[in-house]
């Protein structure tokens, strides 16, 4: 059975998602890696997240990336002057500096085509992930893509699951929450891995799917 491991959010903490892979996970490539979004802004580094996700993509290791709310404004920039200020202000001006770029039309194809293929959501037979959460009040929580994005404090509805776990991030927590989380509905993998220096924040966290345990990175960046 391949391992399988979930990746909050990393925002441009580069040397901190690589210790993460190659020193704590020590990653194969039978392992299945899953990232919940959140890749770029704020941190130092986005461009290099980036580089290593593509990287180990093309040297044949199984990683799956869904899409965050700060991927979904960089997108939205493209066109809309009103979210590129707003992007800008909520970290896109970091993400573009690392980049070299005034604007996502800058970018170079490879980039701007891992932002828009990264998925809403990512449904297994044993869990589903999305970066924000779902709309269990939604006729289908699988079709509320702004939810999936932005939603917060969300009630869960366990039958509509049927024994999958909810895993997500976008709402920072502290490291003691994510530790004594209970391996139920909705597990939450954002512990505030940019904020570093913030009370009870600044690691980035894994969960080893198969054991059902946490592993943590203290921000290096």
């Amino acid at each position: 059975m391949p391992r399988v491991f979930i990746i909050g959010d990393i925002h441009g903490c580069c040397k901190t998602f690589t210790k993460l892979l190659t020193d704590v996970i020590a990653l194969r490539k039978s392992d299945k890696i899953y990232c919940l979004g959140d890749y770029i802004d704020r941190g130092p580094n986005s461009k290099g997240v980036i580089d290593f996700i593509l990287h180990l993509r093309n040297s044949g290791y199984s990683i799956h990336t869904l899409r965050g709310n700060h991927e979904q404004l960089l997108l939205n920039s493209e066109s809309n002057p009103r979210i590129k200020e707003l992007w800008l202000n909520n970290g896109g001006d970091k993400a573009l500096q690392s980049f070299g770029a005034k604007s996502i039309l800058d970018l170079d194809k490879k980039y701007r085509n891992f932002f828009r293929r990264t998925k809403h959501f990512i449904q297994t037979k044993h869990f589903i992930l999305a970066h924000a959460g779902l709309n269990f009040a939604a006729p289908n929580p699988l079709t509320d893509k702004e939810a999936m994005l932005w939603i917060r404090n969300f009630p869960v509805d366990l039958n509509y699951l049927n024994g999958k776990i909810l895993i997500h991030g976008h709402t920072p927590k502290s490291r003691e929450f994510i530790l004594s989380q209970p391996f139920q509905s909705p597990v939450n993998l954002d512990g505030g891995c940019v904020y570093k220096g913030r009370e009870g924040m600044g690691s980035l966290f894994a969960l080893n799917f198969n054991e059902r345990t946490f592993l943590e990175v203290e921000n290096i960046d």
